[in-house]
C-alpha cells in the first residue's frame, strides 16, 4: 500500500536533485567546448587577418570570468529551473519591471537558445563533409533533421539516466580535446604559430572593430559556462555546486582553448585558413590538422571523435535550455502548456520538443548569421540585465542568503558591463538593428498581453498566465 508521501509525489511531479559537482562541471564543459573552437578558429583568425586575433580570446576571458562571478552569486542564491528568468524576475520586482524583464528574456530565449543549439548542428554537418565529400545542401538538411530528432529522443527520459549520459559525452569531449592539444604540442612549430603579418598590432578603428568581432566569436565559444544555472532545481547542494562548477569550467576551458588554438596554427599555417569563407579547409580544420600529421585514415577516425564532441554539446544545451520555458510557464509568465511535466518520468517534455524542433529549423541558416544573431539578441536583456539585477538585489534584499558573493564587488560588474557594451557596439549595424527590433517587438507583445490580461502596468498586483 503506497504511503502518503509516495502518493503526494505522484500527484505533484517535481524535478529531482541528482546533479553533483562532477555532473554539473561535465554539463558546463561539454557545452562550452563542444564543436565551438573546432569550427570558429578560421573565423576568428579572419577577423584581424592573423594570429593577433587571439587577443579576442583574452577579451572574452575577461568578460567571461567577471560574468561567471555574477552567475555564481545569482545561481547559488536562487537555485531553480530557469536561470536568468528567475534572476531578472526577482531583481527587477516580481510584480512590476521583473515581469517585463522576465517576459523579454523568454521572448528572446525562444530564438537565441535554439540558435545556439543550431550552431552545433551546423558544425556537425561541416565536419561530416570531411568523411562525406560532396555532401549536398539537401543531404546536410536531412542529417540535421535526423541528428536533432535523435537528440530529442535521448533527452526524453528521467534525470537519473541523463546524468550518466552527460558524463559519458563529457568524457568523449575531453578525450577529443586533449588529443588535439597533445598532438599539437608534439609537432608545434612556433614560426607558424607566431607568423604575424606586417602591421598586425597597428591600432586603428578597423583594428578595434576587428577585435570586437574576434571577441564576439570567442564569447560564442565560451557560452555555456553557466548552463548548470538553468537546471538549479535539479542540483545537489546548489549553494556550493553551482559556483564551483562555473569557476572550474571557466578556468579549465580558457586554458584548453588557448592550447587548442596554438596547437592547430602551430601545424596548419593560418594563411591556409584565411579568409574562412574562401578556404575549404576552414570547414573542418581539425581534420586537416590530423591529416597533416598522421594521414587521412587517422584523420577520418578523429573526425568521428569531433562529431561525438559536437553531439555532446547540443545534447547539453538542449537539456539545460528546455527547463527555461518550463520555469516561466509554472510561474504564469509563459504559455501554460510549457509547465507540463511528463506524468511518469518527471521532465518538461513539451518544452523539450518545442525547443528541439525550433533548433532544427534554425540550423538551415549560415553559421555566421547564427552566431551574430544569438550573441546580439542576448546581450542587452540577459547579460547586461543580470549585471544590474545583482546590484538591485543587494539593495532590495540585503538579508538574502548568498552562499557565494562576487569577489571584489563591484569591479567584476563594471568589467562585464563595459565588455558586453564593447562587443555590442562593434557588431555590424544590420545585426544590431535586428537585435533591437526583436526587443521592440517583444516589448509591444508584452504591452498587448498585459493590457488584455489586466496586469502591470495597466493593473498593479497579481501576475497571471498566458493562456
Amino acid at each position: 500500500m503506497p504511503t502518503t508521501e509516495t502518493t503526494t509525489a505522484k500527484e505533484n511531479p517535481h524535478l529531482l536533485r541528482r546533479f553533483g559537482l562532477l555532473q554539473a562541471t561535465a554539463l558546463n564543459m561539454t557545452n562550452m567546448i563542444g564543436i565551438g573552437p573546432f569550427i570558429t578558429i578560421p573565423l576568428l583568425l579572419s577577423t584581424l587577418g592573423g594570429p593577433q586575433a587571439m587577443l579576442g580570446w583574452l577579451v572574452a576571458l575577461l568578460i567571461t570570468i567577471s560574468g561567471g562571478m555574477i552567475w555564481s552569486e545569482l545561481g547559488a542564491a536562487m537555485p531553480g529551473s530557469g536561470g536568468t528568468y528567475i534572476y531578472l524576475r526577482e531583481g527587477y520586482g516580481r510584480k512590476t519591471f521583473g515581469r517585463l524583464m522576465g517576459f523579454l528574456f523568454i521572448w528572446q530565449f525562444i530564438l537565441s537558445g535554439p540558435l545556439e543549439i543550431a550552431s552545433g548542428y551546423i558544425g556537425f554537418t561541416q565536419y561530416l563533409g570531411y568523411v562525406w565529400p560532396g555532401i549536398t545542401t539537401w543531404q546536410s538538411m536531412l542529417v540535421i533533421v535526423a541528428l536533432g530528432s535523435l537528440n530529442i529522443f535521448l533527452l526524453y527520459r528521467q534525470i537519473t539516466s541523463i546524468g550518466k549520459l552527460t558524463v559519458s559525452l563529457w568524457a568523449g569531449t575531453i578525450i577529443t580535446t586533449f588529443a588535439v592539444i597533445v598532438t599539437g604540442a608534439l609537432h608545434f612549430n612556433h614560426r607558424l604559430a607566431f607568423d604575424f603579418p606586417t602591421g598586425a598590432f597597428s591600432f586603428s578603428l578597423g583594428f578595434l572593430f576587428g577585435l570586437g568581432a574576434a571577441s564576439r566569436i570567442a564569447i560564442f565559444d565560451y557560452l555555456g559556462y553557466y548552463d548548470i544555472c538553468f537546471i538549479g532545481e535539479e542540483v545537489r547542494a546548489p549553494g556550493r555546486t553551482i559556483p564551483r562548477s562555473i569557476i572550474i569550467s571557466v578556468i579549465s576551458v580558457a586554458l584548453i582553448y588557448m592550447a587548442i588554438n596554438l596547437s592547430i596554427i602551430g601545424v596548419v599555417p593560418w594563411r591556409e585558413l584565411v579568409p574562412a569563407n574562401q578556404r575549404r579547409a576552414a570547414a573542418f580544420v581539425v581534420s586537416i590538422f590530423m591529416e597533416r600529421i598522421y594521414g587521412a585514415r587517422v584523420a577520418t577516425g578523429f573526425t568521428a571523435m569531433v562529431l561525438w564532441t559536437a553531439f555532446g554539446s547540443v545534447f547539453a544545451l538542449l537539456f539545460g535550455y528546455s527547463r527555461v520555458p518550463y520555469a516561466a510557464a509554472v510561474d504564469g509568465y509563459f504559455f501554460k502548456v510549457f509547465s507540463r511535466l511528463h506524468p511518469r518520468k518527471n521532465f518538461p517534455h513539451v518544452s523539450l520538443i518545442v525547443l528541439g524542433t525550433i533548433s532544427i529549423l534554425c540550423s538551415f541558416f549560415s553559421l555566421g548569421m547564427v552566431i551574430d544573431a544569438l550573441i546580439t539578441t542576448r546581450i542587452l536583456v540577459q547579460f547586461v540585465g543580470q549585471i544590474l539585477a545583482v546590484v538591485l538585489l543587494r539593495r532590495s534584499a540585503p538579508a538574502m542568503h548568498r552562499p557565494y558573493r562576487i569577489w571584489l564587488y563591484p569591479l567584476p560588474n563594471l568589467i562585464a558591463l563595459m565588455g558586453w557594451l564593447f562587443v555590442f557596439a562593434t557588431t555590424d549595424r544590420t545585426v544590431i538593428l535586428f537585435g533591437l527590433g526583436t526587443l521592440a517587438l517583444g516589448l509591444l507583445c508584452f504591452i498587448i498581453w498585459s493590457w488584455r490580461t489586466k496586469q502591470w502596468p495597466f493593473l498593479a498586483g497579481l501576475h497571471g498566465e498566458l493562456g
